[in-house]
């Protein structure tokens, strides 16, 4: 098991990039793809079609949301979670990533997609 660790920068204020995140309409906006989330502590979520899988743990709005995704049958077991910390910052929200638990055969793959499809399609969403 791997951790990933990364910052982004988004031209959006905090509370635009955390509705970004949170909510289905404007995450089919930015990723092309029906999204299923909710910002319940509990409910489970689902993203491109289901590639991406978990569940919600816990939300601060328009600052924090902490989610627990799903890899195989081991995820109960050693539970992959994702911490996404948003701070203000005068070009917009300086975004704060922590992936933890990654399986080792999947890391390239979550850490690329991670920079070039999830944050890269914000970033280019919120293009000024």
């Amino acid at each position: 098991m791997k951790d990933f660790k990364k910052y982004f920068s988004v031209a959006a204020p905090p509370e635009e990039v955390y509705a970004a995140l949170t909510n289905p309409a404007t995450i089919q906006l930015w990723s092309g793809e029906k999204a299923e989330m909710s910002t319940e502590p509990g409910s489970e979520f689902s993203l491109w079609e289901e590639s991406i899988v978990g569940k919600n743990l816990e939300f601060e709005e328009g600052r924090k949301i902490v989610q627990e995704w799903y890899f195989g049958d081991d995820s109960e077991e050693h539970p992959s979670i994702v911490t996404i910390i948003l701070h203000p910052s005068k070009k917009g929200t300086d975004v704060e990533l922590r992936h933890t638990n990654i399986p080792d055969e999947a890391f390239d793959d979550i850490t690329e997609g991670w920079i070039d499809q999830y944050w890269g399609s914000i970033i280019d969403f919120y293009k000024e």
